[in-house]
């Protein structure tokens, strides 16, 4: 088995985790490379039901290595609750188990109360985005406007004042802004003194570990990406995205190893098409269809329990996330869900403004505009339950 990064070819909830699951039997380390606790993957081993939003799914595994990377970002407080919800399901996960890299950024109260504040301004204007209001989006802003808190700080109580009234400085001008009391210093560093000591022996050199320790010794890593490929930052439908990059290349930027360390790309693929919050989705079906294909398929988030908005398999999509992460091979998930349906549709290409395209243009505008041009298929009965799990694998040449 060569090094896998597992990717979301569509606005994620495909069904990585079961596949996570089933390959990191095979892996020797499980790398989780972006994203935040906004993600979810729920698993079920051995009978139990393993419901994780930040930790890597490895970790329900024996004798894994479960990496946390330096492209996510990390809530503390998150991080020991899930914890310990883990350990009461008889999973004791200590730092031999599980590494966090020291570069990685905090989310704390303040990101996810900015959060909030701006999603409820945007609802009120019709501007939505439609996030999990968990800090991940104002947590990536600190990061990229280098004045992030990290884990490392955690560690370094001397200079971790300096750099909480440098995160004041900015976070309370912005809550000025939008009407909002300003933050104190004090409950900042309650908030992080409180957790570090139950954070810090995982903290370590991920870079390191994974290159001299793993990469170096054969070991086979497995990456691990949380949402799809259309909500990324830069190739997704923006603005309505995430707040990282979720297609394969940030496997290596956000663990810290090479490109060449990546021998496959697995793209995890639903037999239709879900997405939760706003913004633009061509083949959405908000009918019959779309509540047939919703309930038969079990589409409520494991995060936040919002139910999914349902339509026909976009071919046009697939391909364009085939095309910008490189992908390899495709799983096809929950081809089970569709049985019982008279007809089957899959989208082919779009129509924009009278012309035929073969990609999801870029412009918010256009992406509103485009009509999915469909080919039917006869449907089939087999008059059995769907369990959602179906999955078939195909190879890229």
């Amino acid at each position: 088995m060569a090094n896998v990064v597992v990717v979301g070819s569509q606005w994620g909830d495909e069904g990585k985790g079961k596949i996570v699951d089933w390959l990191s039997q095979r892996a020797d380390v499980v790398v989780r490379f972006q994203g935040g606790h906004n993600a979810g993957h729920t698993l079920v081993v051995d009978g139990k039901v393993y419901k994780l939003s930040l930790l890597p799914s490895g970790v329900v595994r024996e004798g894994k290595l479960s990496v946390i990377g330096n492209g996510v970002v990390f809530d503390p407080h998150a991080f020991v609750a899930e914890l310990s919800r883990i350990r009461e399901l008889g999973v004791d996960i200590g730092p031999d188990r599980l590494k966090i890299a020291e570069n990685t950024a905090l989310i704390l109260s303040l990101h996810r109360e900015l959060d909030g504040f701006r999603e409820d301004a945007a609802s009120n204007s019709g501007t939505k985005i439609g996030t999990t209001r968990r800090g991940i989006g104002p947590a990536y802003e600190d990061k990229v406007g280098r004045r992030a808190i990290r884990v490392m700080d955690l560690a370094d109580m001397e200079t971790l004042p300096t750099k909480v009234d440098r995160l004041l400085t900015h976070h309370n001008a912005l809550r000025r802004g939008l009407g909002h009391g300003e933050v104190a210093h004090e409950t900042i560093m309650q908030e992080l003194t409180s957790v570090a000591d139950q954070v810090l022996p995982y903290m370590d050199r991920v870079w390191k570990i994974l290159d001299d320790d793993a990469r170096r010794a054969g070991e086979r890593i497995l990456f691990e990406g949380a949402q799809g490929t259309l909500l990324d930052i830069d190739q997704g439908t923006y603005p309505f995205v995430t707040s990282s990059n979720t297609i394969a290349g940030q496997a290596a930027t956000g663990s810290g190893v090479g490109p060449g360390a990546i021998g496959y790309v697995l793209g995890i693929t639903k037999a239709y098409t879900t997405r939760v919050g706003e913004g633009p989705f061509p083949t959405e079906q908000d009918n019959e269809v779309g509540e047939f294909l919703g309930t038969r398929g079990h589409e409520f988030g494991t995060v936040t329990g919002r139910k999914r908005r349902c339509g026909w398999f976009d071919a046009v999509l697939v391909r364009q996330a085939v095309a910008v992460n490189g992908i390899d091979g495709i799983a096809l998930t929950k081809l089970d869900v569709l049985d019982g349906l008279d007809e089957i549709r899959v989208c082919t290409g779009y129509r924009l403004d009278g012309e035929t395209i073969d990609y999801l243009p870029a412009s918010q505008g256009a992406q509103a505009r485009v009509e999915p041009i469909y080919e039917t298929l006869e449907g089939w009965k087999e008059r059995r339950p769907a369990r959602g799990a179906g999955t078939t694998c195909q190879h890229r040449p």
